[in-house]
């Protein structure tokens, strides 16, 4: 197996973040710095040390939570009050946030020590869609709805076409394949809406369902089966 994917399969990081680890040296196989992401590795009878921890392959968990509001998608922010992982029991503090929602947004979000299915998850290539409910502080007109949908420009870039559908006066629903940070809500910014409320309500097939606000549940072995496919 190759020490970058062994990483993210032990639960340490995503396999994006172990590709720097391994090239900072901070990873030594049998006692030998290792900084080729691609080195071969057995994980039964190599000795793995990151950062002064051994490392070993981790039972994978799977987590569909609730993000209330106020509530920070990292593991560890000394400026915050509470993160998500704050939410789970003890037992479960190594695993991590697939992705984001700004502290101010709510709704569906999937936390693993899986890096290879954090990947597949978060990265725009794999093209998984997320769909957000945008509560506005007035209608969105015809024409912005097929200005946001062509893609706009934030900070020289150009965001991928998203769909956009119109529920009531000042309700609409996002549908992305990316997710740059607070995207939804500089993108309507920039049209003059101010987002007074956000939720994602489902990423891929998984969706909120009746889960509360700051509840969390295990996915099932069929949902893990179907995302891992």
């Amino acid at each position: 197996m190759r020490l970058q994917v062994f990483l993210s399969h032990a639960g340490v990081s995503s396999r994006r973040k172990a590709l720097e680890i391994i090239q900072a040296g901070q990873v030594t196989v049998n006692s030998r710095k290792i900084t080729e992401p691609s080195f071969d590795i057995d994980p039964a009878k190599d000795d793995v040390v990151c950062a002064g921890q051994k490392v070993g392959l981790a039972r994978k968990i799977y987590i569909l939570l609730h993000k209330p509001e106020g509530v920070v998608s990292t593991v560890k922010d000394k400026f915050a009050e509470k993160t998500v992982v704050d939410l789970l029991p003890v037992s479960l503090r190594g695993v991590y946030p697939v992705g984001r929602l700004d502290k101010d947004s709510t709704g569906l979000l999937v936390l693993t020590n899986d890096g290879e299915l954090a990947h597949r998850l978060s990265h725009p290539s794999f093209e998984t869609e997320k769909v957000y409910r945008v509560f506005l502080n007035r209608p969105l007109t015809e024409e912005d709805r097929r200005t946001l949908e062509a893609g706009m420009m934030l900070e020289g870039t150009r965001t991928a076409p998203c769909r956009i559908k119109i529920f009531s006066d000042a309700v609409i629903e996002v549908i992305l394949h990316e997710g740059r940070k607070r995207q939804i809500r500089r993108m309507l910014g920039l049209l003059r809406y101010h987002v007074v409320s956000l939720q994602r309500t489902r990423q891929g097939f998984l969706t909120l369902g009746d889960l509360e606000p700051g509840a969390w549940r295990f996915l099932t072995a069929e949902e893990i089966k179907k995302l891992c496919a």
